[in-house]
């Protein structure tokens, strides 16, 4: 779409304002609203200014002036305003080098696929997430220095069977109960039809929708796989759809990763594929009909993973998730059905167009921008240097002694967040080929999430400790 086009697109729906939105390092959306008679064609080239030191994670206030350059390809009618406005993705620019931000997301993603295109290995990387999400009726939270806690509630929750509702009809998902049940026990059936239909307005192509396995209105709703950098675009419009339309009704949703105690967390299985030429390069003959250069790049995955964890599983919150049990992803292997491994290979279809490594431990916590260019680099760098990615791990992982997955070399997730930034200070070499990231980028993440998010988990008392010590 030229910016001719997305005058048109305006006229058309009778459209007066535009929404500029980018996404902020933590994979956030940011926005600010135009009247369109003060836009022309000029400005998708000029940009729009802002102040960069109040978005998280950027610059300080020294170096605050940043333009939005609006990319008019990623135009269309936003759903929730009451008036008909064109929304726009911006790509981040310093306005004194002209360069584009290295902090901003999107640029990383854009290099990354440029940078695939570049080594001549493929010229596309297809994403297809499998995003999991809540929707409560109730959220509240307080932590200041006399009191922490936090309260969930939700219609369907298992806790609320003797809740008095005048009538409690009963039909609550239990614990690890939820997987697939049809109505009255799936209450939010047309709820998610809603979001499937909002996300079809704008283009976004939906391959299913149902209920999760954790009780309290656990929920998926699958896309159909992308090029890298148009699934992490949509996979923003996803995240913004599914609020909005849940807060039409009175709801929340959320995308932590594990909200709800002793039950199933959200995760984001993120199945991918390297394309050249419009044909497949992952099928072969070899283990579950991958190609050669498809293992490579599950051994890329493999080796990195604890670095790749830092962005695809950012929050101290996910490490509630990748726990052993709950089908957790935790063993750092590869496997054609076991989902304990971290890489499955879906089995469902022997068309070479269907074969693809699915990298089970992201969750949609995440910045997809940054999270799938890192899982990118994980797999050149795999294909590059034809790393193994060791035996497939097709037993049963709970009947295996620690002896005998010691001797197959299997190694695990990372237990917390810090291990997981650890993992990326020590090994990041191979997200800067290409320029792809920048030591700039990976130092501030670093920093943010320690200082933001670590020092401040560590320093306060936990709820719990009060029922272990508080009577020693």
């Amino acid at each position: 779409m030229s910016p001719d086009d997305f005058f048109k697109l305006a006229k058309e729906h009778s459209a007066e304002m535009i929404d500029l939105k980018f996404v902020d390092m933590l994979g956030t959306w940011q926005h600010c609203s135009f009247p369109i008679d003060l836009w022309d064609a000029d400005t998708f080239k000029d940009g729009l200014g802002f102040d960069g030191s109040s978005i998280r994670g950027w610059m300080g206030i020294h170096e605050s002036d940043m333009l939005a350059l609006p990319d008019p390809a990623t135009a269309c009618l936003d759903p929730f305003f009451e008036k008909p406005t064109v929304s726009v993705i911006a790509n981040v620019v310093d306005p004194i080098t002209g360069k584009d931000f290295t902090r901003d997301p999107r640029h990383v993603a854009r290099k990354a696929e440029a940078y695939l295109r570049e080594t001549g290995t493929a010229d596309t990387c297809y994403i297809g997430p499998e995003p999991e999400f809540f929707i409560f009726d109730e959220i509240r939270y307080e932590q200041n220095q006399h009191k922490g806690y936090y309260e969930i509630d939700s219609a369907e929750g298992a806790w609320n069977t003797a809740r008095i509702e005048e009538p409690n009809l009963g039909y609550k998902p239990s614990f690890k109960g939820g997987y697939f049940p049809v109505s009255p026990t799936d209450t939010y059936h047309d709820l998610r039809g809603e979001m499937v239909y909002e996300m079809r307005k704008i283009g976004i192509v939906v391959e299913a929708h149902h209920h999760e396995v954790a009780t309290g209105g656990q929920s998926e709703i699958d896309m159909k796989f992308q090029p890298l950098l148009m699934m992490a675009d949509q996979f923003m419009w996803y995240k913004y759809i599914c609020k909005n339309v849940a807060r039409r009704h009175g709801k929340t949703v959320t995308f932590m990763p594990k909200p709800i105690f002793e039950d199933n967390g959200s995760g984001m299985h993120t199945h991918t594929s390297l394309w050249k030429s419009g044909k497949p390069l992952f099928a072969g003959d070899g283990y579950a009909g991958l190609s050669e250069l498809a293992v490579f790049a599950a051994g890329g995955l493999l080796r990195h993973a604890p670095a790749i964890l830092a962005f695809a599983a950012p929050t101290t919150n996910s490490y509630r998730r990748l726990v052993p049990g709950f089908e957790a992803p935790v063993n750092l292997a590869l496997s054609a059905r076991n989902r304990s491994a971290a890489i499955r290979i879906p089995m469902y279809s022997k068309s070479p167009k269907a074969k693809r490594l699915e990298f089970r431990c992201p969750d949609p916590s995440c910045n997809g921008y940054l999270a799938w260019s890192a899982m990118l680099m994980a797999m050149l760098d795999g294909i590059q240097n034809r790393i193994d990615p060791g035996k497939p791990l097709d037993r049963d992982i709970y009947e295996m002694t620690r002896g005998e997955m010691a001797e197959m070399g299997i190694r695990t997730t990372p237990g917390s967040l810090e291990e997981a930034i650890n993992a990326l200070d020590t090994d990041h070499a191979f997200l800067l080929r290409g320029d792809v990231f920048t030591e700039d980028l990976i130092r501030a993440w670093i920093d943010y999430k320690r200082e933001k998010e670590l020092d401040p988990m560590r320093l306060r008392p936990h709820p719990h400790e009060f029922y272990l010590y508080y009577d020693n």
